[in-house]
């Protein structure tokens, strides 16, 4: 064990690394700032009991009722060896519906370690140009399902920042020979694998497609609708991020294996229920941003020397501690409370009491615009007319002055 190691085992008190999942990295881009969850989150801290031990337990995540209709949407578009699965996803790539494609399912049957050499074998095995052989005959061919009367996903409107159809091939790269001859094959729930804080995390995607357009397709089912094309920022948001994980995965295992990374779109297919329905429709995601965000983030987490280096030797996490020596040593790291912090980390109550009379509080936003005046109580004195100690903060001051008066003026004309 390295001192680094070492040191991650003392702050957790000993107990084993919580394991990442693709959510958890796809939260760790949501404020890239936060010293102190950068690293909890590297030293694999159990963040729910820490915040419970201090007080301030978490509320966030999916409830049962999301977790089964998940569920149950997911199985549904899956159906049928996935026949209108492949049938979406062709139209909204824009390239043929083949007339027939393999289905693997790589989702159970075998231990860990299993799933994961299965999983590379196979992927990789897609590549070359015949077709993947499997003992126990997993990969299995169906007869795809021709196009119906169903509404093409194209006409129904992009979520957010979809792309519009066409070849999901990236400017400058058409794509392999061989994937475009051969007909279809889709993996269901493939085990993949990224590094995250020197410790290889498993990542499971709902599906893999290859050979569509002469690429591999990352493709993310959700239960989340979208109507009249439009779904909710935040899913979306999430969404896309937590894609970005898995094409981050998948180029990494291509590259790994010989096999050229860029293979991988970036552009993700989306399917969500269509309107207020259980009628699938899939949109293109363009994660570009999303995969420099977790690229930068995963590169900082890699570095976690650097942020020891700034950790007191005494600072401790162990959930099994006392409370008020956790809150004092959680208080020695700093935070970048933010209000979107409430959606996606487990420890964000505990730090927007601490962050309480604080301007970060009310959100960057706020934060940023008034130019750096960190507390409150500044704030409404130099709203109030208070003078102004600090020249670089006049600017400010006096737009407060402003936003008041008018604040009073607008208070007493509607009295």
């Amino acid at each position: 064990m390295t001192s680094s190691e070492q040191r991650l085992a003392e702050i957790r008190g000993g107990l084993p690394p919580r394991r990442h999942n693709a959510r958890t990295i796809a939260a760790l881009t949501g404020n890239p700032g936060c010293t102190r969850r950068a690293v909890l989150d590297g030293a694999g801290v159990d963040k729910p009991s820490l915040a419970e031990r201090v007080g301030f337990p978490a509320r966030f995540g999916q409830s049962r009722f999301a977790i089964t209709r998940g569920n149950t949407f997911e199985a549904q578009v899956k159906a049928d060896g996935g026949a209108e699965l492949l049938r979406l996803v062709a139209e909204r790539l824009g390239v043929p519906v083949p007339a027939v494609a393999t289905w693997t399912d790589l989702g159970d049957g075998d231990e860990l370690a299993g799933r994961v050499e299965r999983s590379a074998a196979l992927l990789t095995d897609a590549v070359t140009p015949h077709e993947p052989t499997e003992p126990d005959g997993a990969a299995d061919p169906r007869q795809a399902a021709s196009p119906g009367h169903a509404e093409s996903p194209g006409h129904a409107g992009s979520p957010g920042h979809a792309g519009s159809p066409g070849h999901a091939g990236s400017p400058g790269h058409a794509g392999s020979p061989d994937l475009v001859d051969q007909g279809a094959a889709l993996f269901d729930h493939p085990l993949l694998g990224l590094e995250v804080a020197g410790r290889r995390v498993h990542l499971e995607p709902d599906l893999v497609a290859a050979r569509l357009g002469g690429r591999f397709h990352v493709v993310e089912i959700k239960s989340f609708p979208v109507v009249d094309g439009q779904a909710d920022a935040a899913k979306l948001a999430a969404a896309a991020v937590q894609s970005a994980v898995y094409v981050l995965a998948l180029r990494d295992l291509l590259a790994t294996r010989g096999v050229d990374p860029d293979l991988v779109s970036h552009e993700v297919v989306l399917i969500c229920p269509r309107d207020f329905t259980n009628q699938p429709v899939a949109h293109l995601l363009d994660v570009r941003k999303q995969l420099l965000v977790v690229r930068r983030q995963l590169d900082r987490m890699a570095q976690l020397d650097e942020l020891l280096a700034g950790v007191p030797a005494d600072f401790t996490a162990d959930p099994a501690a006392d409370p008020a020596t956790l809150v004092a040593s959680l208080s020695q790291v700093p935070a970048r409370y933010a209000p979107d912090c409430l959606a996606s980390c487990e420890l964000a109550y505990f730090c927007r009491q601490e962050a309480g009379g604080h301007t970060a509080a009310l959100g960057r936003p706020v934060r940023e615009a008034l130019g750096g005046i960190d507390r409150v109580a500044e704030v409404l004195a130099l709203a109030a007319g208070e003078p102004v100690a600090d020249p670089q903060r006049a600017e400010a001051a006096a737009l407060l002055r402003t936003a008041a008066r008018l604040r009073a003026e607008a208070l007493s004309g509607a009295a």
